[in-house]
């Protein structure tokens, strides 16, 4: 009898000892299959610790709920990118799309005195019929993404400059539930906080979990397979342009909310910082894959790198350069951890 109770203990003993490194596996297998969220990860982590040594006050729970609050719209536009990315696309007007919707929104609620709920019901409209418009010059006529979405980031920045008459435009001030989506609170959480949560789970959900999602990443990896199995490629593309304008209407929405105003300088820049996050947590400027929690984790990366520059007394100017390496250097890791260059040079070369 105590032979046998020896052996059960050592049994046990052992069974725990393995436990840690079956766990430490199983993350590295992880980050072997997603190469980019590995390296987010881990540019996120030594961003974290940096900061915290530099400025005690960066992990703080208030600093990490103001960076939550101040980066919303970019958590939920860097969402939708996710999905025109992945179908091999690209959407360099969503800026553009932010001010005009909050121009919108400005104007529907301070001149023509619509209710706050219908002001924000119109700007959300006008964010999705430029997605749509977007989305049907590539779907039906043939146009590079590319050169769409820049024309029509130059065509809705336009129209905010020609509408604000290049001032900004106050929201009114009776007029607090508009203003709530970008300031507001619900207990000790920032509105602007949930709504993103919100809108990365289910854009996640959506592309990992659904068949639509499943459409979305064959049409980036082999559009013409998907076309032939009886998938309406042209439609599903559509949709995810609409989504994409959609969801630059509500960024600009919760920024107008959150200045009090809005301005037809909302949003410069404001796609390349979405693009750069999406690159930076692992999906594949070529189409054919994407993660939505990578995105949102180059999206929190990038805000904690300048949110830490100016806790840091360093000047943020700092946080273009630093992104634009950022951006390559994820780029060339996650291309070299998937054994091929950018655009698949080396798997060219070696079917030659």
């Amino acid at each position: 009898m105590p032979a046998q109770h020896t052996k059960t203990v050592n049994v046990s003993e052992k069974g725990g000892a393995c436990a840690p490194g079956r766990l430490l596996q199983g993350i590295v297998l992880g980050f072997e299959r997603q190469p980019g969220l590995a390296s987010v990860c881990c540019l996120l982590l030594i961003c974290v610790t940096a900061f915290s040594v530099f400025a005690p006050s960066f992990l703080s729970i208030s600093n990490f709920l103001t960076i939550l609050r101040q980066n919303a719209a970019a958590f939920i536009s860097a969402a939708a990118m996710t999905f025109v990315i992945t179908t091999g696309g690209i959407d360099l007007s969503i800026g553009a799309v932010a001010a005009f919707s909050g121009i919108t929104m400005a104007v529907l609620a301070t001149f023509w005195h619509v209710p706050p709920l219908l002001a924000v019901a119109g700007a959300l409209c006008a964010g999705t019929a430029a997605g749509a418009a977007n989305g049907l010059l590539i779907t039906r006529i043939g146009m590079a993404p590319f050169i769409v979405t820049l024309a029509s980031m130059s065509v809705f920045r336009g129209l905010s400059l020609v509408t604000a008459q290049g001032y900004s435009l106050p929201l009114p001030e009776d007029s607090a539930l508009l203003e709530w989506a970008g300031r507001g609170w619900i207990g000790p959480v920032p509105v602007p906080a949930l709504i993103m949560l919100f809108c990365v789970a289910a854009a996640s959900i959506t592309l990992h979990r659904t068949r639509f999602g499943r459409y979305v990443t064959g049409i980036g990896s082999n559009q013409e397979g998907v076309r032939r199995t009886g998938v309406n490629v042209r439609r599903v593309s559509l949709i995810v342009y609409i989504f994409s304008g959609l969801a630059a209407a509500l960024s600009g929405v919760i920024m107008a909310g959150r200045l009090g105003s809005a301005s037809s300088n909302i949003g410069v820049g404001f796609e390349l910082d979405v693009i750069a996050a999406v690159v930076l947590g692992g999906t594949s400027l070529t189409g054919g894959y994407g993660s939505v929690i990578g995105s949102a984790l180059g999206i929190l990366t990038l805000a904690c790198l300048k949110n830490g520059l100016i806790l840091s007394h360093i000047s943020p100017f700092l946080t273009q350069i630093f992104t634009g390496l950022i951006t390559l250097g994820a780029i060339w890791i996650n291309m070299s951890l998937k054994g091929r260059d950018l655009f698949g040079i080396r798997k060219n070369r070696d079917e030659r």
